[in-house]
């Protein structure tokens, strides 16, 4: 499994969250041909991932509240926002079914864009046991995420 040689240098990790302390870590990234505050804006408006991001049927929050809980494929999750840097940096842990996990993004201004990074370290039993069934889920999942982060800052007016 990749660990924390892999993680871009300026991810901040908090307490026990690290990608050497994980059961899976995953990194995905790519140049939005739109302005960071585009893309972070996009991202930030968690009431509108259930109509963009892969498996979020339902979040219960306003706009970037520091809390607010997803349900993701059937589960429920509790997410708490750790790092809020617009344009630049955002961040948070999640907690649910068997799963803790802490998610980073990171927007960079690049000649014709973004480049946006985004990083994820899970743990828990459930997290070992879809390490076992699937070792490729969670760099999938951020793929597409990434992907449709992507496409909808890039098609937006």
């Amino acid at each position: 499994m990749p660990g924390a040689s892999e993680s871009h240098p300026d991810i901040h990790w908090p307490s026990g969250f690290s990608p050497d302390q994980a059961h899976g870590f995953c990194q995905a990234q790519a140049v939005v041909h739109a302005p960071p505050a585009k893309a972070f804006a996009l991202l930030s408006d968690v009431a509108r991932w259930p109509e963009w991001v892969p498996g979020i049927a339902e979040v219960r929050a306003g706009p970037l509240a520091r809390s607010f809980e997803v349900r993701f494929h059937e589960h429920r999750f509790e997410i708490f926002v750790g790092e809020h840097v617009p344009p630049h940096r955002l961040g948070w842990s999640g907690i649910g079914a068997g799963v803790q996990l802490y998610q980073a993004w990171l927007f960079v201004a690049v000649e014709g864009g973004t480049r946006v990074v985004t990083e994820n370290v899970v743990r828990g039993p459930g997290a070992k046991s879809l390490q076992v069934a699937s070792p490729v889920w969670v760099q999938r999942l951020n793929s597409l995420w990434l992907a449709q982060l992507k496409r909808l800052s890039e098609s937006a007016p």
